[in-house]
Formats: C-alpha cells, sequence, structure tokens
C-alpha cells in the first residue's frame, strides 16, 4: 500500500504540476534516509526500525521510478508537434478510444487516439468535439479523418490537445472485434427496444454495457440526485457478477475449468462494452473484489489492490489525475476492509447476514465516495444510501439477464428477447426509486466544490463514524434522520394536497 499511494501521488502531482523531476529526486533522498535507517535497526537490534526503512525504502524507489517516468511524459507532451498548431486549422486522422458523450445541444464529445497530423504521423490522446448529425456513426476502433481547429487543452491530464472538428469525415475500416462489439451493442439496443417501454428500453443498455447514448436528461438528473449513477457506468461491481455468475454455473466442471471460463466472460465482456481505460479499469477492480469476495481474505486482496493500482499507473498514467479511477479504488478498499467488518458487527446485534451485507457495503461506498463526488459536483445526495439499498437486490438480476441476452441477440434473438422481458419489473422499480427518492425535498445539498468539499464531507464522514460508538450520538443521529423524513414527507403531502386542489 505505501509503494502504491506514493507512485499515485508522485504521478498526480507531476502530471497537475509537472514537478516530477523534482519529486524523483525528494523520493531518492528519502531512500537514501531509509537505507541509514535500516542499517541503524540492524546494528542497533531494533527490528521496528528496519520494518520501517524496509518500506520507506521500497515506497522511495517506486516513487523515483514513476516520478522520473511522469517527467519525461510531460516533457515529451510540451514538446509534442502539435503545440506549433494551436489556434489553427489542420486536417487530422484519429481513432476513438471511448464512446460519444453528448456535449451540449446537437453536440458530442469523445476521446481518441491522434494517427496523423496534417499529412504527418503523430500520436497522443486528444479531445474532440463534434456535431452529432456528421458524427453519429462514431465507433471506438473505427479511424476518421477531418479538418479541425486545434486548441490547447483546458485540463493537465497527459492530453495533447482540443480539435473541434470543422468538416464532414471519411471513415476509414472497423477491425474485427471493434465490428462485432458494436454490432452485439446494437442489437441488444434494438431487441430491448421491440421489447421494453421507452425509459426502460434506453435503461437497460446503460445497465448492463455502459451505452448511455440514449438516456435522457430528466433520466440522467434523477439518477444523479439519487445517488445512482454508477449503476449507469460499467464498474466492478458489473464485472464481479457476471464472473460470479460464470464461476457459479461452471461448478460442475471443476474449479479450473470454472476459472478458464470465468476468464473467457471477461474477456467478452471487456470487449463488448469497449476496452477503454475506465472498463480496463473497472475489469481490474472487479477481478481484485471478486477475489476478495471468493476467498473472505482480505491480507490477500489488498496487496493485489494495490500490485494493480501500480500496474494500471504504469500502463495509464493519466489514471492518476482520473477521478473515475479514484472512485473505484477506494470503493474497492471499502468493500474488501470496511464492509465485512460491519456486517460482522450488525451480524453480533442480531441482524440477518444479508441484510447486515447490503447495508453494510451500501454504507461503505457511499461513505468512502461522498467526499470525491461532492468534490466534483459541489452537491451531496442525503439519499443515496436509501436509494442504493432499495435497489441493491436488483442489480444483480439485471447485469445477469442481460449480458446473458447482449450474448444471444446476435444468434438466438427469440431467446435474448425472452431474458430482456424478465427484466421488466427490476427496471420499472428502479426508475421509479431514482424518480421518487430525486423528488424528495432536499435529496441532494450544496457543499463547497473542490478541495474544500472533499476536505469539508471527508471529515463529516469520519466524524460520523466515530460518533456512531457512543449512544447519545446514535439517537442524536437517528432523530435528525426522523426529522428529516417527517419534513420531506410533510413537504411531498403538502404538494399532492396543491395539485389535488388545482
Amino acid at each position: 500500500m505505501p509503494a502504491a499511494l506514493t507512485g499515485w501521488v508522485v504521478t498526480a502531482a507531476g502530471i497537475q504540476w509537472q514537478i516530477g523531476g523534482t519529486l524523483a529526486a525528494l523520493c531518492a533522498l528519502i531512500g537514501v534516509s531509509a537505507a541509514l535507517l535500516w542499517r541503524h535497526g540492524g546494528r542497533t537490534r531494533r527490528p521496528g526500525y528496519r520494518l520501517a526503512g524496509a518500506v520507506l525504502a521500497a515506497a522511495s524507489t517506486v516513487g523515483v521510478g514513476f516520478g522520473w517516468a511522469v517527467a519525461l511524459r510531460t516533457e515529451s507532451l510540451s514538446h509534442h508537434p502539435i503545440t506549433a498548431a494551436f489556434g489553427r486549422t489542420a486536417p487530422v486522422t484519429v481513432t476513438p478510444s471511448e464512446s460519444p458523450l453528448p456535449a451540449g445541444a446537437r453536440r458530442l464529445m469523445f476521446r481518441a487516439t491522434l494517427q496523423y497530423l496534417d499529412g504527418a504521423e503523430s500520436s497522443g490522446r486528444v479531445v474532440v468535439f463534434a456535431s452529432n448529425i456528421e458524427f453519429g456513426d462514431v465507433m471506438v476502433g473505427r479511424s476518421m479523418a477531418f479538418r479541425a481547429k486545434i486548441a490547447r487543452p483546458t485540463r493537465r491530464d497527459l492530453t495533447a490537445a482540443v480539435l473541434t472538428a470543422t468538416g464532414e469525415p471519411t471513415w476509414g475500416d472497423p477491425g474485427l472485434v471493434a465490428r462485432s462489439a458494436h454490432q452485439v451493442r446494437a442489437r441488444f439496443a434494438a431487441a430491448a427496444g421491440r421489447v421494453l417501454p421507452g425509459e426502460q428500453a434506453r435503461m437497460l443498455p446503460a445497465l448492463v454495457l455502459g451505452d448511455t447514448s440514449a438516456i435522457t436528461a430528466a433520466t440522467g438528473r434523477e439518477f444523479r440526485a439519487a445517488g445512482l449513477t454508477h449503476l449507469m457506468a460499467v464498474s466492478g461491481a458489473n464485472v464481479t457478477i457476471v464472473c460470479g455468475a460464470v464461476l457459479f454455473s461452471a461448478r460442475l466442471v471443476g474449479p479450473r475449468a470454472a476459472a478458464v471460463l470465468a476468464g473467457v466472460a471477461l474477456l467478452g465482456f471487456v470487449i463488448v462494452v469497449q476496452p477503454t481505460a475506465s472498463v480496463v479499469r473497472a475489469a481490474v477492480m472487479g477481478a481484485i473484489a471478486l477475489l476478495g469476495v471468493l476467498s473472505a481474505r482480505r491480507r490477500q486482496a489488498i496487496p493485489s489492490l494495490a500490485a494493480s493500482v501500480l500496474v494500471l499507473l504504469a500502463l495509464a498514467p493519466q489514471l492518476a489525475v482520473d477521478v473515475g479511477f479514484a472512485l473505484s479504488v477506494v470503493a474497492t478498499a471499502a468493500l474488501v476492509l470496511i464492509a465485512p467488518v460491519w456486517t460482522a458487527r450488525l451480524v453480533a446485534r442480531g441482524w440477518p447476514e444479508p441484510l447486515a451485507a447490503a447495508v453494510a457495503v451500501a454504507w461503505a461506498a457511499n461513505l468512502v465516495t461522498a467526499p470525491l463526488i461532492a468534490g466534483i459536483s459541489g452537491r451531496l445526495s442525503l439519499v443515496s444510501t436509501l436509494a442504493n439499498l432499495a435497489v441493491a437486490v436488483l442489480v444483480a438480476p439485471i447485469t445477469v439477464l442481460g449480458s446473458a441476452a447482449a450474448a444471444l441477440c446476435g444468434w438466438w434473438p427469440a431467446a435474448a428477447e425472452l431474458l430482456i422481458r424478465f427484466t421488466g419489473p427490476e427496471l420499472w422499480w428502479l426508475g421509479h426509486v431514482a424518480h421518487w427518492t430525486a423528488g424528495v425535498p432536499a435529496a441532494t445539498v450544496s457543499v463547497p466544490a473542490g478541495a474544500a468539499g472533499v476536505f469539508g464531507v471527508g471529515a463529516a464522514a469520519v466524524a460520523i463514524v466515530r460518533c456512531w460508538r457512543w449512544r447519545c450520538c446514535r439517537r442524536m443521529l437517528t432523530v435528525l434522520v426522523v426529522c428529516l423524513l417527517a419534513w420531506s414527507v410533510t413537504e411531498v403531502l403538502t404538494g399532492w394536497a396543491v395539485v389535488g386542489a388545482a
């Protein structure tokens, strides 16, 4: 863990403030001091000093490597050939690396890899803004050429430039994997549209494959207010559920064959939902969560999580400043560290184990992710835990049935549509929970955005956990929650009365 945290902090600081070389030199000095401390502990026969020296030496060594690596990347980015083209228009060829997202009226945004700049070979990560009419057929892995106005990136995340398309694109031929994944997604969305009502048909691809292109703005607002947005993004939970279902169904063939089938299912799932950086991150974090759940050995899961963080940051250092990466890591850590402890305490108090596990997982995940969400959006959802508890039991059936339907829609459409029909009641309940909880008065409250919100909400979360140990504090918090619920119910009933009178 110290090595992973050091690599993360050094990489993020090196990208944000471009001080990777300075941090590498500082880590080198700390490493020398750690070596002296380790040697002093050996001479004085103090094992604590030797352990501390070894930990500091390992963490500082990782810091030196990551510091120099990010320094080289930021230096090469500042001298990238595209910097000479800032402010002018030039022909470019890019290959999308992520699905497009809406960016205002009749516009979309997607990340891509630069292939050619003004006829010359190039490279680097770019952000593209374009018309959703001319670029409506954007596909991950399918190259496109167009003229674009080149601008300096607005965020420091190792992006080389921001491209605003000014002409129609010329499409390339997608690869076999990209074309197959796109066909599965399109067929699955079409099958859902034939079987389910409008809003449910738009929700199912988002919940199963992370395809939010058809989600309406109203539904998106309700899910954000209810704290359920994470359900419409491919996360470690999706990967864990898919792999767990395969492992459970393959128990008859033996553990080794089941592990192979789970690996194949994981690979196929990643390909279908598109192997972007966020999906690969979710796959790694989901595999670690599955390891912790299946083995019930938190001491093995945490080192594996730390090793995964190091590997991902080495392969994709821009994840160090990616909020989704931070949310995945802290949520996975809460799942394998905090949730089992709270579950055991609730069971000891007489709670049924399934209910205790559901409450503990929901509370732990919301508690550790609330500071980051507050810092990003400047809003804090007060109903997220309640909403997640209300739909927790439905996430697995929707994921399993939807994934099976996506796998069948290409060669057995009738069976796929039958499975999709079984997701209708779950989708109905999920949509209504999001609508009801988002409509509760004070469902979300304003908090300071940025670092102030992160530290403020984090301090409040720590204070609540610490104060929960005392009975008087538990009673005060319970009274506060009851008063808030009573006020919310009063506001809702008053609104109904006004509507009825009108």
